[in-house]
């Protein structure tokens, strides 16, 4: 009998390329790839992890999450020096990153509590880290801004996304039209299972979006005598974006679950609270 190893396993499809260097594996946006003069990029995949713990010695974060970015930089073509990853706490913060670091930036305190980055400084890249949660990559071609969104559920009934877009517009006077978002790997509606409460708190924030399109929440049924349902937040976050004025056709899902390939695609619900984290990185260059 052969295994199926995560070797063995390609995710590329019409939207990513699935790229293996040596024991780095990551997914790159075919549309941004057109790009590569401007920005690199890429989400990195299993076995690199980037959950952040500080050492309980010098309470600086492990030598090897820092290892790990500068492979993964390395690999998708961009400096580590000049990388920045805010303190995520599931917020609806988006903040500006106005100069370029003199070294690897990781949860500096300017940037705390805070889950969304935007930058028009060459030589500066943006990471956020997930295992299931969304990562949003936007790109203005026309004024060269990128940015970085983290957007769990309650990222998304925070609508972040929206703010992510507003910063871009209000700070570097980016028309929404230009502006590319790149949807990584994340959980999906097979698997976002949740209770009254959270679908409750949906129909609160999304009523309007919800009673438009019935894909948004639909009910699962008892699972172990309780109730359940499951909702397409992935959908909801791309409702928001063509509402802020994002085109369609600007909008590039990579259409992967993590909990279904989670052979290669870090993810809670699969590996446990203890399990790592992936990484998404954008960079100008």
């Amino acid at each position: 009998m052969i295994e199926r190893g995560v070797n063995m396993i390609d995710l590329s499809n019409e939207i990513v390329n699935h790229v293996k260097k040596g024991d780095c594996q990551y997914l790159e946006f075919k549309e941004l790839i057109k790009y590569n003069d401007i920005v690199k990029h890429g989400y990195c995949l299993k076995p690199y992890g980037f959950k952040l713990n500080k050492d309980n010695e010098n309470n600086k974060y492990n030598t090897k999450i820092i290892n790990n970015y500068k492979k993964f930089c390395q690999c998708i073509g961009i400096e580590t020096k000049g990388l920045v990853k805010p303190n995520q706490t599931h917020t609806s913060v988006v903040k500006c990153v106005d100069i370029r670091e003199d070294g690897i930036s990781i949860e500096d305190e300017k940037y705390r509590d805070t889950d969304g980055l935007i930058t028009n400084v060459k030589g500066v890249s943006l990471a956020s880290v997930n295992a299931d949660c969304i990562l949003l990559i936007l790109f203005d071609p026309v004024k060269k801004v990128i940015g970085n969104i983290h957007s769990g559920w309650k990222g998304t009934f925070k609508k972040i996304c929206v703010n992510g877009v507003q910063a871009m517009i209000d700070n570097y006077g980016c028309n929404p039209n230009d502006i590319i978002c790149c949807i990584c790997p994340s959980i999906r509606k097979c698997h976002f299972q949740v209770e009254k409460d959270v679908r409750d708190l949906c129909y609160d924030i999304f009523g309007n979006l919800i009673n438009d399109n019935d894909r948004i929440v639909e009910y699962v049924g008892k699972i172990d005598g309780v109730d359940k349902w499951v909702i397409d937040t992935v959908l909801i976050n791309e409702i928001l974006l063509k509402n802020m004025g994002v085109k369609s056709e600007n909008i590039f899902d990579c259409g992967i679950c993590s909990v279904c390939n989670s052979e290669l695609v870090h993810s809670r619900r699969a590996d446990g609270a203890g399990g790592e984290r992936g990484t998404a990185v954008i960079g100008l260059i």
